[in-house]
């Protein structure tokens, strides 16, 4: 099962959990999909088009991102076959790309493996807040482009609310740490570049109290307490960027004296209770969503050339979707996919991976201690007398999370259906091959009727031909050239 979760991906229609009506499990075809067919139809174009010939055109992550996406799901490319144990039912399951951007499936089954795996095992039981923080427009492009000063703004955002909580804790020491993991999103909800921070931060701090941990739980914040560390923030933020030559100074006091935070936004509004871990997976899968719902898509015309987006709020001036052509579409999904090793989402204080404490506040480890109180100890009462820390015996090894080890457990956890039932007879079915070997892979799709050839993209399409239009026809714009001009010069 564990190879499963490793080579295939597939989606369902939907279901019910166990005990009431179950829904059968439907292989996904993407390449009925509109996202598959703007990339198929319109890649290469882009491609060209980007291509500036000084070699600062498109990264070589992101083509790569989309033409894995080409090939996600098509059973042309190989996949595994799952097979009824009772009555001999079998269907195929197409390989997953693992793409980190552009593949709205292997997003979706990151995004409940990330939640499934905080929940159960990361998080503790208790008060969890949502801090959010954007920034001014003129501070995100850095961020975008250089990930190690975006991860020095989260390290001084993260200190400012621990610095809150602290204030608001008078019983805890100095050395009382609180725990949250943070997503960065490089998009909003309206298809654009948006730089900002989700942070689930615990709502107390632990100190490490003789053997064991204690827990100093606070009052929540008001908005005055809110506006301090968003001012903080702003601050400190605009001071570093002076420090590390991003800025001028006369820029940064122009900047503090804007009014309504000078771009400077935080929200802390979204607060989960200790008891509602159904509730805490939901943000966090609010916090580890992909940049488009695939859903939301549809073709404008016959010719593929324009696309419209359902938007999931409306914007400032009451719109509802977004009309886009398909190239700019296409180079607004290149610039959310993330450069390779960094980080989707991080850790800080307590749950951190080196942390003193993380071994006995984590909600693995607090599940642990009910059955084991013995082991509720700080890591630190583990080093020896030389400094040496002490191997952690074979039944101290961390057990895999079922809902990280299992494919099927993760459709489940999402879609409530489980898809390795047999829709004959509803026995359990089992994966027993990987088809990875084209000639076999073209035997056995054709033989059940499936393509087997993978959907050919589509070749660069060439400038349009003004050479061949009549130049006798008198034509006149719609728009003519106005008889001044417009100062075009951007204003901070």
């Amino acid at each position: 099962m564990q190879a499963v979760a490793d080579r295939s991906n597939g989606a369902c229609t939907g279901g019910q959990h166990a005990g009431r009506a179950v829904g059968l499990y439907q292989r996904r075809r993407p390449a009925e999909t509109v996202l598959y067919q703007l990339v198929q139809e319109h890649l290469e174009t882009f491609l060209a088009l980007s291509d500036d010939g000084t070699g600062e055109g498109l990264p070589g992550y992101v083509e790569r991102d989309f033409r894995k996406y080409l090939d996600c799901g098509i059973l042309a490319r190989g996949f595994a076959r799952a097979r009824c144990k009772d009555c001999g039912e079998d269907f195929l399951i197409g390989f997953s790309c693992k793409a980190r951007g552009a593949c709205p499936s292997c997003n979706t089954r990151r995004m409940v493996q990330i939640a499934a795996h905080l929940v159960d095992q990361v998080i503790p039981p208790v008060p969890v807040r949502q801090w959010v923080l954007s920034l001014p427009k003129r501070l995100r492009g850095f961020l975008h482009r250089n990930p190690a000063l975006a991860g020095r703004v989260l390290r001084i955002f993260l200190e400012e609310v621990e610095r809150a909580l602290r204030r608001r804790c008078p019983d805890a020491g100095d050395k009382a740490r609180t725990g949250a993991v943070i997503f960065p999103h490089r998009f909003g909800s309206s298809l654009n570049a948006h730089y900002h921070f989700h942070a689930c931060v615990i709502e107390g701090l632990y100190e490490a109290e003789g053997e064991g941990v204690r827990f100093h739980t606070v009052a929540q914040p008001g908005e005055a307490a809110i506006l301090q560390v968003q001012e903080r923030v702003r601050r400190r933020v605009l001071n570093a960027f002076v420090r590390w030559g991003l800025l001028e100074k006369d820029a940064r006091d122009e900047m503090l004296g804007w009014e309504h935070g000078g771009g400077f936004s935080l929200d802390a509004s979204v607060h989960i209770a200790a008891d509602d871990r159904d509730g805490l997976e939901r943000l966090l899968r609010y916090c580890a969503r992909p940049p488009l719902a695939a859903g939301h898509l549809q073709w404008v015309d016959a010719h593929h050339e324009q696309l419209c987006y359902q938007l999931p709020k409306p914007l400032a001036d009451g719109s509802t979707e977004l009309i886009l052509p398909a190239l700019e579409l296409l180079e607004r999904l290149s610039a959310f996919i993330p450069p390779p090793r960094i980080h989707r989402h991080r850790y800080f204080g307590v749950l951190a991976p080196n942390a003193p404490l993380r071994p006995v506040v984590t909600a693995l480890a607090c599940e642990q201690a009910e059955t084991d109180p013995d082991r509720a100890k700080p890591s630190s009462a583990s080093n020896g007398a030389d400094g040496a820390t002490s191997e952690p015996s074979p039944s101290d090894a961390k057990p895999p999370s079922p809902a990280i080890s299992l494919w099927a457990m993760l459709l489940a956890r999402i879609y409530e259906i489980f898809p390795l039932v047999c829709p004959r007879c509803g026995g359990e079915m089992e994966i027993i091959a990987f088809i990875t070997e084209a000639p076999t892979v073209r035997a056995i799709l054709t033989y059940i009727g499936e393509p087997s050839e993978a959907p050919p993209i589509s070749p660069c399409r060439g400038p349009p031909a003004w050479e061949m239009l009549d130049q006798t026809v008198d034509f006149d714009p719609i728009h003519p050239e106005p008889e001044y001009d417009f100062d075009q010069s951007m204003s901070w």
